[in-house]
């Protein structure tokens, strides 16, 4: 067993596809499957389960990926740390975030503070973060839904409410709130399954009864305004872009919706068994020490309906 074969394990049981696999690895995928092959050999044990052209983890892969996560992610840190101690920088911070909106301009107040860290920045679903920070790819991610794991830890960095988006014109431009009952049969700009404003979507009709009428789903949840702007429907947008100024450039009309927890919560979360280097620490410190939204630029003034341009 060496770890060549681990690093491809990790990987296939990622993707459960032995050529998305070899394409990442960039690798054959004859050389791919002989590998695992002789990984499953020397275990006694097989650790997919094959499916026609199509593989799944079984029961002793889950098991194995645990083990060799955890493994991986300790020789991950070791070479980080060693890096860290031998640079003569702070080392890195990698952060992940659902809406790059959210944290753009925190990470650039921190980088002004901290000239020598090197900050990466990844754009990914809350599947994808609780995955990221399992296997060491992340120090933190900015999450606006709730990660599981034993192992991960979090702070609350803000709390803001959703706003109701609709086109300048709209039969609903100019009300101060609506209820969910009232917009049933409106076509719905939103996110695909796995962010947080299809999933808040999703909750709020689901408690009326009802299903949302999707006209859109992407997954680019900072494009949404763009979209409702240009009149292909209407949709749930935090306070936060509101806040940002955003009318001047992507016109809407901004309405209160009248249902309970139309809320937005920002945690910061992070495995507490992962090396942190230097960067990270700072990050961390920066980030809760002061409220997520003072990193933002001020917004123009104006009522609820519509904001200056």
């Amino acid at each position: 067993m060496d770890l060549l074969q681990l690093r491809y394990f990790q990987v296939i049981a990622r993707h459960e596809h032995i050529s998305r696999a070899a394409e990442e690895l960039r690798v054959a995928q004859p050389s791919l499957s002989r590998t695992i092959a002789r990984l499953e050999a020397e275990l006694g044990t097989p650790l997919f389960d094959r499916q026609g052209r199509r593989i799944r983890l079984n029961q002793y892969g889950v098991i194995f990926l645990r083990h060799i996560e955890r493994a991986l992610s300790e020789l991950d840190d070791g070479r980080r740390a060693l890096r860290d101690a031998r640079d003569t920088g702070l080392g890195r911070v990698s952060v992940a975030s659902e809406t790059l909106l959210t944290i753009t301009h925190a990470l650039g107040s921190f980088r002004a503070a901290y000239p020598r860290a090197d900050v990466r920045l990844h754009q990914s679903n809350a599947e994808q973060m609780a995955r990221q920070l399992r296997a060491g790819e992340v120090d933190f991610c900015v999450a606006s839904q709730p990660l599981t794991g034993s192992n991960l830890e979090s702070i609350e960095l803000a709390r803001e409410e959703v706003l109701l988006a609709v086109p300048r014109g709209h039969r609903l431009d100019g009300r101060e709130s609506v209820t969910i009952p009232e917009i049933a049969d409106e076509p719905f700009v939103t996110t695909r399954p796995g962010h947080w404003q299809r999933a808040l979507l999703d909750r709020l009709f689901a408690a009326e009864g009802l299903r949302p009428l999707l006209s859109c789903e992407g997954d680019e949840p900072a494009s949404s305004q763009d979209m409702i702007s240009a009149g292909l429907g209407i949709g749930l947008i935090p306070a936060m872009s509101r806040q940002s100024g955003t009318d001047a450039l992507i016109p809407v009309g901004w309405v209160h919706l009248d249902a309970p927890g139309c809320r937005r919560v920002i945690t910061l979360v992070w495995n507490r068994d992962t090396y942190l280097a230097e960067a990270a620490l700072r990050f961390r410190e920066f980030i809760t020490s002061r409220p997520l939204m003072a990193h933002r630029p001020p917004r123009p003034r104006g009522g609820l309906g519509h904001d200056p341009a």
